[in-house]
Protein backbone atom coordinates (compact mmCIF):
# COMPACT_ATOMS: atom_id res chain seq x y z
CA UNK A 1 0.00 0.00 0.00
CA UNK A 2 1.03 3.65 -0.69
CA UNK A 3 0.20 6.85 0.05
CA UNK A 4 0.36 9.91 -1.79
CA UNK A 5 0.78 13.52 -0.96
CA UNK A 6 0.84 16.31 -3.83
CA UNK A 7 2.23 19.74 -3.60
CA UNK A 8 3.20 23.12 -5.63
CA UNK A 9 -0.04 24.03 -6.70
CA UNK A 10 -1.15 27.32 -6.94
CA UNK A 11 -1.89 30.99 -8.26
CA UNK A 12 -0.07 31.44 -12.01
CA UNK A 13 -0.41 33.81 -14.74
CA UNK A 14 -0.90 32.36 -18.08
CA UNK A 15 2.51 31.72 -19.56
CA UNK A 16 4.25 30.93 -16.13
CA UNK A 17 5.07 27.65 -14.40
CA UNK A 18 4.63 25.49 -11.62
CA UNK A 19 5.92 22.28 -10.58
CA UNK A 20 4.05 19.77 -8.75
CA UNK A 21 5.86 17.43 -6.75
CA UNK A 22 4.18 13.91 -5.39
CA UNK A 23 5.89 12.35 -2.23
CA UNK A 24 4.95 8.97 -1.79
CA UNK A 25 4.83 6.80 1.76
CA UNK A 26 5.94 3.03 2.01
CA UNK A 27 9.10 0.90 0.58
CA UNK A 28 7.82 -0.09 -3.16
CA UNK A 29 7.50 3.06 -4.76
CA UNK A 30 9.19 1.80 -7.29
CA UNK A 31 7.22 -0.69 -8.04
CA UNK A 32 4.45 1.66 -9.27
CA UNK A 33 3.59 3.21 -12.26
CA UNK A 34 2.64 6.87 -11.74
CA UNK A 35 0.30 9.27 -12.93
CA UNK A 36 -0.92 12.82 -12.82
CA UNK A 37 -5.07 13.67 -13.15
CA UNK A 38 -6.91 16.28 -13.07
CA UNK A 39 -10.28 17.49 -12.56
CA UNK A 40 -12.01 20.95 -13.80
CA UNK A 41 -15.22 22.01 -11.83
CA UNK A 42 -17.69 20.70 -13.63
CA UNK A 43 -16.01 18.03 -15.56
CA UNK A 44 -14.78 14.53 -15.48
CA UNK A 45 -11.37 13.49 -14.25
CA UNK A 46 -8.85 13.40 -17.21
CA UNK A 47 -5.43 11.86 -17.64
CA UNK A 48 -2.17 14.18 -17.83
CA UNK A 49 0.97 12.35 -17.87
CA UNK A 50 2.34 9.13 -16.52
CA UNK A 51 5.83 7.38 -16.22
CA UNK A 52 6.75 3.53 -15.51
CA UNK A 53 8.26 1.92 -12.52
CA UNK A 54 11.94 2.97 -13.92
CA UNK A 55 10.81 6.04 -15.14
CA UNK A 56 11.93 5.22 -18.85
CA UNK A 57 9.02 5.75 -20.92
CA UNK A 58 6.88 8.24 -20.22
CA UNK A 59 3.13 8.97 -21.76
CA UNK A 60 0.96 12.47 -21.88
CA UNK A 61 -2.02 13.64 -23.15
CA UNK A 62 -2.37 15.47 -26.22
CA UNK A 63 -3.16 19.03 -24.75
CA UNK A 64 -0.03 19.08 -22.44
CA UNK A 65 2.62 17.41 -24.83
CA UNK A 66 5.39 20.06 -25.13
CA UNK A 67 4.51 21.68 -22.30
CA UNK A 68 4.36 19.35 -19.08
CA UNK A 69 7.14 17.02 -18.37
CA UNK A 70 6.97 13.86 -15.88
CA UNK A 71 9.85 12.89 -13.79
CA UNK A 72 10.21 10.28 -11.03
CA UNK A 73 12.87 9.90 -8.58
CA UNK A 74 12.66 6.50 -6.74
CA UNK A 75 15.25 6.80 -4.58
CA UNK A 76 13.53 9.79 -2.92
CA UNK A 77 9.68 8.50 -3.51
CA UNK A 78 8.80 11.19 -5.71
CA UNK A 79 7.04 12.09 -8.63
CA UNK A 80 7.21 15.62 -10.42
CA UNK A 81 5.55 16.85 -12.95
CA UNK A 82 6.41 20.38 -14.25
CA UNK A 83 3.86 22.32 -16.22
CA UNK A 84 5.39 25.69 -18.48
CA UNK A 85 3.75 27.77 -20.60
CA UNK A 86 0.50 27.29 -18.45
CA UNK A 87 -2.90 28.25 -20.25
CA UNK A 88 -6.39 29.21 -18.44
CA UNK A 89 -7.51 25.83 -19.49
CA UNK A 90 -4.95 24.11 -17.19
CA UNK A 91 -6.73 25.35 -14.24
CA UNK A 92 -7.97 22.29 -12.37
CA UNK A 93 -7.28 20.21 -9.08
CA UNK A 94 -4.09 17.75 -10.37
CA UNK A 95 -3.85 14.45 -8.32
CA UNK A 96 -0.99 12.25 -8.06
CA UNK A 97 -2.18 8.29 -8.34
CA UNK A 98 -0.30 5.02 -8.01
CA UNK A 99 -1.16 1.64 -9.85
CA UNK A 100 0.66 -1.55 -10.24
CA UNK A 101 -1.11 -2.98 -13.64
CA UNK A 102 0.53 -3.39 -16.59
CA UNK A 103 -1.81 -2.06 -19.29
CA UNK A 104 -4.58 0.69 -19.58
CA UNK A 105 -1.99 3.81 -18.02
CA UNK A 106 -4.42 6.36 -19.17
CA UNK A 107 -7.31 5.36 -17.37
CA UNK A 108 -7.89 6.49 -14.07
CA UNK A 109 -9.99 3.28 -13.19
CA UNK A 110 -6.37 1.28 -13.75
CA UNK A 111 -4.93 3.67 -10.01
CA UNK A 112 -5.86 1.68 -6.94
CA UNK A 113 -4.17 4.69 -5.03
CA UNK A 114 -4.80 8.83 -4.80
CA UNK A 115 -3.70 11.71 -3.17
CA UNK A 116 -5.84 14.16 -2.11
CA UNK A 117 -5.56 16.66 -5.02
CA UNK A 118 -3.36 20.67 -5.33
CA UNK A 119 -5.35 23.50 -6.95
CA UNK A 120 -3.64 25.06 -10.01
CA UNK A 121 -5.45 28.21 -10.86
CA UNK A 122 -4.38 30.22 -13.87
CA UNK A 123 -5.27 33.61 -14.29
CA UNK A 124 -5.71 34.88 -17.81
Amino acid sequence: QVQLAESGGGLVQAGGSLRLSCAASGRTFSSYVMGWFRQAPGKEREFVAAITRSGTVTYYAEFVKGRFTISRDNAKNTVLLQMNSLKFEDTAVYYCAAGTFSSGITYSTSYSYWGQGTQVTVSS
